[in-house]
Protein backbone atom coordinates (compact mmCIF):
# COMPACT_ATOMS: atom_id res chain seq x y z
CA UNK A 1 0.00 0.00 0.00
CA UNK A 2 2.86 2.34 0.85
CA UNK A 3 4.48 1.60 -2.52
CA UNK A 4 1.23 2.50 -4.37
CA UNK A 5 0.97 5.80 -2.48
CA UNK A 6 4.57 6.67 -3.32
CA UNK A 7 3.97 5.81 -6.98
CA UNK A 8 0.90 8.08 -7.19
CA UNK A 9 2.79 10.92 -5.53
CA UNK A 10 5.70 10.50 -7.90
CA UNK A 11 3.37 10.55 -10.91
CA UNK A 12 1.74 13.78 -9.69
CA UNK A 13 5.13 15.39 -9.17
CA UNK A 14 6.25 14.47 -12.68
CA UNK A 15 3.01 15.90 -14.16
CA UNK A 16 3.44 19.15 -12.25
CA UNK A 17 7.04 19.43 -13.43
CA UNK A 18 5.93 18.92 -17.03
CA UNK A 19 3.40 21.75 -16.72
CA UNK A 20 6.02 24.10 -15.31
CA UNK A 21 8.64 23.34 -17.95
CA UNK A 22 6.19 22.94 -20.81
CA UNK A 23 3.76 25.93 -20.93
CA UNK A 24 2.34 24.73 -24.25
CA UNK A 25 1.07 21.66 -22.51
CA UNK A 26 -0.60 23.79 -19.83
CA UNK A 27 -2.32 25.91 -22.47
CA UNK A 28 -3.52 22.83 -24.32
CA UNK A 29 -5.06 21.45 -21.17
CA UNK A 30 -6.69 24.77 -20.43
CA UNK A 31 -8.25 24.81 -23.90
CA UNK A 32 -9.57 21.35 -23.28
CA UNK A 33 -11.59 22.44 -20.22
CA UNK A 34 -15.36 22.67 -20.82
CA UNK A 35 -16.66 26.20 -21.20
CA UNK A 36 -19.99 27.50 -19.95
CA UNK A 37 -22.22 28.49 -22.84
CA UNK A 38 -23.60 32.05 -22.92
CA UNK A 39 -27.09 30.63 -22.80
CA UNK A 40 -26.28 29.09 -19.42
CA UNK A 41 -25.29 32.44 -17.90
CA UNK A 42 -27.69 35.08 -16.54
CA UNK A 43 -28.00 37.87 -19.08
CA UNK A 44 -27.21 41.40 -17.86
CA UNK A 45 -30.23 43.69 -17.50
CA UNK A 46 -29.06 46.10 -20.19
CA UNK A 47 -29.55 43.42 -22.82
CA UNK A 48 -33.28 43.32 -22.13
CA UNK A 49 -35.05 45.47 -24.75
CA UNK A 50 -36.46 48.69 -23.29
CA UNK A 51 -40.19 49.22 -23.45
CA UNK A 52 -41.19 51.99 -25.87
CA UNK A 53 -42.00 55.32 -24.22
CA UNK A 54 -45.64 56.01 -23.71
CA UNK A 55 -45.63 59.61 -22.50
CA UNK A 56 -48.13 61.99 -24.14
CA UNK A 57 -46.58 63.94 -27.01
CA UNK A 58 -43.18 62.37 -26.44
CA UNK A 59 -40.69 63.73 -28.97
CA UNK A 60 -42.80 66.80 -29.82
CA UNK A 61 -41.00 70.10 -30.38
CA UNK A 62 -41.60 72.57 -27.56
CA UNK A 63 -40.96 76.29 -27.09
CA UNK A 64 -37.86 75.47 -25.07
CA UNK A 65 -36.45 73.68 -28.12
CA UNK A 66 -36.82 76.62 -30.51
CA UNK A 67 -36.39 79.61 -28.20
CA UNK A 68 -32.66 80.03 -28.83
CA UNK A 69 -32.71 79.63 -32.61
CA UNK A 70 -33.18 83.32 -33.48
CA UNK A 71 -30.17 85.40 -32.44
CA UNK A 72 -32.13 88.64 -32.81
CA UNK A 73 -33.95 87.91 -29.53
CA UNK A 74 -31.18 86.20 -27.53
CA UNK A 75 -31.12 88.95 -24.89
CA UNK A 76 -34.73 88.25 -23.97
CA UNK A 77 -34.13 84.51 -24.21
CA UNK A 78 -31.28 84.75 -21.71
CA UNK A 79 -33.66 86.47 -19.27
CA UNK A 80 -36.20 83.67 -19.65
CA UNK A 81 -33.62 80.94 -19.10
CA UNK A 82 -32.41 82.65 -15.93
CA UNK A 83 -35.87 82.38 -14.35
CA UNK A 84 -36.45 78.71 -13.61
CA UNK A 85 -40.27 78.68 -13.22
CA UNK A 86 -40.67 80.44 -16.57
CA UNK A 87 -38.15 78.30 -18.42
CA UNK A 88 -39.89 75.19 -17.03
CA UNK A 89 -43.21 76.48 -18.33
CA UNK A 90 -41.83 76.75 -21.86
CA UNK A 91 -40.69 73.14 -21.59
CA UNK A 92 -44.12 71.94 -20.47
CA UNK A 93 -46.48 70.70 -23.17
CA UNK A 94 -49.41 71.04 -20.78
CA UNK A 95 -49.03 74.84 -20.57
CA UNK A 96 -49.49 76.77 -23.79
CA UNK A 97 -47.84 80.17 -24.16
CA UNK A 98 -47.48 82.91 -26.74
CA UNK A 99 -44.01 84.38 -26.22
CA UNK A 100 -43.79 88.08 -27.14
CA UNK A 101 -40.02 88.39 -27.55
CA UNK A 102 -38.65 91.92 -28.12
CA UNK A 103 -35.67 92.40 -30.40
CA UNK A 104 -32.26 92.81 -28.79
CA UNK A 105 -32.18 96.37 -30.13
CA UNK A 106 -35.51 97.13 -28.43
CA UNK A 107 -34.17 96.05 -25.04
CA UNK A 108 -30.92 97.95 -25.57
CA UNK A 109 -32.91 101.09 -26.36
CA UNK A 110 -34.69 101.08 -22.98
CA UNK A 111 -33.89 104.05 -20.73
CA UNK A 112 -32.95 101.61 -17.95
CA UNK A 113 -32.17 97.95 -17.51
CA UNK A 114 -35.18 95.61 -17.33
CA UNK A 115 -34.37 94.79 -13.70
CA UNK A 116 -34.20 98.43 -12.65
CA UNK A 117 -37.15 100.31 -11.16
CA UNK A 118 -36.94 104.08 -10.54
CA UNK A 119 -38.99 103.61 -7.37
CA UNK A 120 -36.24 101.41 -5.92
CA UNK A 121 -33.65 104.12 -6.56
CA UNK A 122 -35.95 106.73 -5.01
CA UNK A 123 -36.26 104.65 -1.83
CA UNK A 124 -32.77 103.21 -1.48
CA UNK A 125 -30.48 105.31 -3.63
CA UNK A 126 -27.80 104.14 -6.04
CA UNK A 127 -27.05 100.94 -4.11
CA UNK A 128 -30.63 99.66 -4.46
CA UNK A 129 -29.40 96.51 -6.18
CA UNK A 130 -26.34 95.77 -4.07
CA UNK A 131 -26.09 92.83 -1.71
CA UNK A 132 -28.40 89.85 -1.37
CA UNK A 133 -31.50 91.98 -0.90
CA UNK A 134 -30.61 94.05 -3.94
CA UNK A 135 -30.08 90.96 -6.09
CA UNK A 136 -33.41 89.55 -4.98
CA UNK A 137 -35.06 92.86 -5.84
CA UNK A 138 -33.44 92.88 -9.28
CA UNK A 139 -34.52 89.29 -9.94
CA UNK A 140 -38.08 90.14 -8.95
CA UNK A 141 -38.13 93.10 -11.35
CA UNK A 142 -36.67 91.04 -14.18
CA UNK A 143 -39.29 88.34 -13.65
CA UNK A 144 -41.98 90.99 -13.92
CA UNK A 145 -40.47 92.22 -17.19
CA UNK A 146 -40.38 88.74 -18.71
CA UNK A 147 -43.88 87.81 -17.51
CA UNK A 148 -45.26 90.93 -19.18
CA UNK A 149 -44.17 89.33 -22.47
CA UNK A 150 -45.68 85.88 -21.86
CA UNK A 151 -49.33 85.42 -22.81
CA UNK A 152 -50.65 82.20 -21.21
CA UNK A 153 -52.68 81.07 -24.22
CA UNK A 154 -51.93 79.64 -27.66
CA UNK A 155 -53.35 79.84 -30.20
CA UNK A 156 -54.19 83.47 -29.48
CA UNK A 157 -57.05 84.70 -31.60
CA UNK A 158 -57.28 88.17 -33.08
CA UNK A 159 -59.09 90.55 -30.75
CA UNK A 160 -59.04 88.09 -27.84
CA UNK A 161 -58.22 90.02 -24.67
CA UNK A 162 -55.90 88.14 -22.34
CA UNK A 163 -53.94 89.06 -19.23
CA UNK A 164 -50.21 88.31 -19.53
CA UNK A 165 -48.57 86.43 -16.69
CA UNK A 166 -48.13 88.61 -13.63
CA UNK A 167 -50.03 91.52 -15.20
CA UNK A 168 -53.62 92.60 -14.54
CA UNK A 169 -53.82 94.63 -17.74
CA UNK A 170 -55.36 92.93 -20.74
CA UNK A 171 -53.62 92.75 -24.10
CA UNK A 172 -54.91 91.83 -27.54
CA UNK A 173 -53.76 92.07 -31.12
CA UNK A 174 -55.09 93.64 -34.28
CA UNK A 175 -54.08 93.32 -37.90
CA UNK A 176 -53.55 96.21 -40.31
CA UNK A 177 -52.36 95.73 -43.88
CA UNK A 178 -51.22 92.21 -43.05
CA UNK A 179 -49.17 93.30 -40.02
CA UNK A 180 -50.06 92.37 -36.46
CA UNK A 181 -49.96 94.94 -33.67
CA UNK A 182 -50.10 94.27 -29.93
CA UNK A 183 -52.49 96.55 -28.07
CA UNK A 184 -52.33 98.70 -26.12
CA UNK A 185 -49.19 100.34 -27.38
CA UNK A 186 -49.52 99.54 -31.09
CA UNK A 187 -46.41 97.33 -30.90
CA UNK A 188 -45.52 95.85 -34.26
CA UNK A 189 -45.07 92.10 -34.56
CA UNK A 190 -42.16 91.54 -36.93
CA UNK A 191 -42.66 87.81 -37.33
CA UNK A 192 -44.61 84.86 -35.97
CA UNK A 193 -42.69 81.64 -35.55
CA UNK A 194 -43.89 78.19 -36.46
CA UNK A 195 -46.41 76.74 -34.04
CA UNK A 196 -44.91 74.07 -31.75
CA UNK A 197 -46.48 71.71 -29.23
CA UNK A 198 -47.03 74.34 -26.54
CA UNK A 199 -47.23 77.68 -28.32
CA UNK A 200 -45.65 80.26 -30.61
CA UNK A 201 -42.91 82.88 -30.53
CA UNK A 202 -43.82 86.35 -31.79
CA UNK A 203 -40.93 88.75 -32.32
CA UNK A 204 -41.73 92.35 -31.34
CA UNK A 205 -40.18 95.52 -32.70
CA UNK A 206 -40.39 97.20 -29.29
CA UNK A 207 -40.95 96.39 -25.62
CA UNK A 208 -44.29 96.24 -23.85
CA UNK A 209 -44.93 98.75 -21.09
CA UNK A 210 -44.11 96.58 -18.09
CA UNK A 211 -43.89 99.23 -15.34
Amino acid sequence: MRLVTLAVAATASIAAAQLIHNPDLAQAQARARPRVRNSDQQKPLHLIPAMPGGGPGEGAVRLSDVLSRDQSINTFVSFVLDIEPLSRRLDDEAQNTTVLAPLNSAIEALPRKPWEDPRDYNKMGSDAYDGDDGHERANRNLKKFVEAHLVPVSPWGKGDKVKPMGDDREVWWEEKDGIRYIQPGNIEVISVGKTVANGEIWILKSVRNYA
